[in-house]
């Protein structure tokens, strides 16, 4: 049996995901945690071992030694939300949005395209150091701008209100 760095067996927790597609996360103690963000230590190296469950903030709430010690559902959602996390387009600019309160529907020139999603809440827009934000969707799925100085005058209007 695979153990976790703290001496909890990957048996005494439980993950599933919430109606909006968000990884929960119930600990040994039995307290749960909404929006859990994974994270791999050893992303290229070993993937499927040494992933941190982390809280909105990046603290660590639980360390899973491997992968393959949950049980094949919550692997799958683990894999899912590992995957969303490192599927990171960067907007190029913002075409539309719907309206000025959330939800709002953005349509967005990405480095992969046109995108179109919903964002449930103004705290889904997040400064980032240098002059970069972040702007997490429904599905929570990240875009990534890059440089806000770099944008046109429609996009960084629209961003201004968030940030």
């Amino acid at each position: 049996m695979h153990h976790e760095r703290n001496g909890h067996s990957a048996s005494t927790i439980h993950l599933a995901a919430d109606a909006q597609g968000r990884l929960v996360f119930t600990d040994p103690h039995g307290t749960t945690h909404t929006a859990v963000e994974p994270v791999r230590a050893f992303p290229i190296s070993a993937p499927r071992h040494g992933i941190a469950l982390c809280d909105a903030d990046g603290r660590q709430l639980h360390w899973i030694e491997a992968l393959d010690a949950l049980p094949v559902a919550e692997q799958k959602l683990l894999e899912d939300a590992l995957a969303r996390r490192q599927f990171v387009p960067t907007v190029r600019r913002i075409l539309r949005v719907s309206r000025v309160v959330e939800p709002s529907d953005w349509e967005v020139e990405t480095d992969r395209g046109i995108a179109r999603f919903s964002l449930r809440s103004e705290e889904d827009v997040r400064r980032l150091a240098g002059h970069r934000a972040l702007v997490t969707d429904a599905h929570g799925i990240r875009y990534l701008i890059p440089d806000l100085r770099d944008l046109d005058p429609f996009s960084s209007r629209i961003l201004e209100r968030y940030l």
